[in-house]
């Protein structure tokens, strides 16, 4: 391991030990409470970030910051806060749809769990996804001086839609991404969107190796 090994990982144990110690859980649970979109935004902000940082450390073998590093964070920060809307979204729309018999499993946690996960990344991960593919085409090409100003073709045309398709949908949605969200809605509500930012480290790497396939 080299030094940044260490300080990537170091950044990650500081934030679960944050999440989990008794000390600062309560605070956790209070501001996640009371304030869900600022909390999502900076989640998905600093931990998105580490997975992009990952996966540049998993595709070319060291630590490099991304091409316009600042503008994806908060566009993280954004998806964070959408994120947040979509698990309630569905949440509550398969809570209500178990209970008036539109889908089975009516009482039971995994059930629940389960649909809402699927139903979420049937419906809304494939546009979240093809979302952040185009920009971050649009930030490689603009902040890396590539295009001054990208059209709407440029950036279509910049993105790798043959990964987003062949390994993005078809490998880690139905092996990684429903199971995954499946265990995370098995967690109480206020635990959901922590994980799901954690899980955002996971999609860094997907993408990393996805490049390299």
């Amino acid at each position: 391991m080299i030094k940044g090994d260490y300080i990537w990982v170091s950044g990650i144990i500081v934030a679960v030990v944050l999440i989990a110690s008794p000390l600062t859980n309560p605070i956790f649970i209070s501001t996640t409470a009371n304030h869900p979109y600022i909390m999502a935004f900076f989640k998905f902000m600093i931990l998105a970030s580490m997975g992009e940082l990952l996966a540049i450390r998993i595709k070319v073998g060291k630590w490099n910051k991304p091409i316009g590093m600042m503008y994806k964070a908060l566009v993280w920060g954004l998806f964070g806060i959408i994120i947040t809307l979509a698990f309630q979204l569905f949440s509550a729309g398969v809570t209500a749809c178990q209970a008036n018999g539109y889908l089975p499993g009516n009482g039971s946690n995994i059930s629940f769990a389960f649909l809402t996960a699927l139903l979420m990344n049937v419906f809304f991960a494939p546009i979240f996804m093809a979302t952040h593919k185009c920009t971050d085409s649009y930030i490689n090409l603009r902040v890396g001086k590539i295009i001054n100003k990208p059209s709407l073709n440029d950036v279509l045309t910049n993105a790798d839609w043959n990964s987003y398709v062949s390994f993005i949908l078809l490998k880690t949605i139905p092996f990684f991404w429903i199971p995954a969200h499946t265990i995370t809605f098995l967690l109480p509500g206020e635990y959901r969107i922590v994980v799901a930012a954690f899980l955002s480290v996971a999609l860094g790497a997907f993408l990393a190796l996805s490049k390299k396939k």
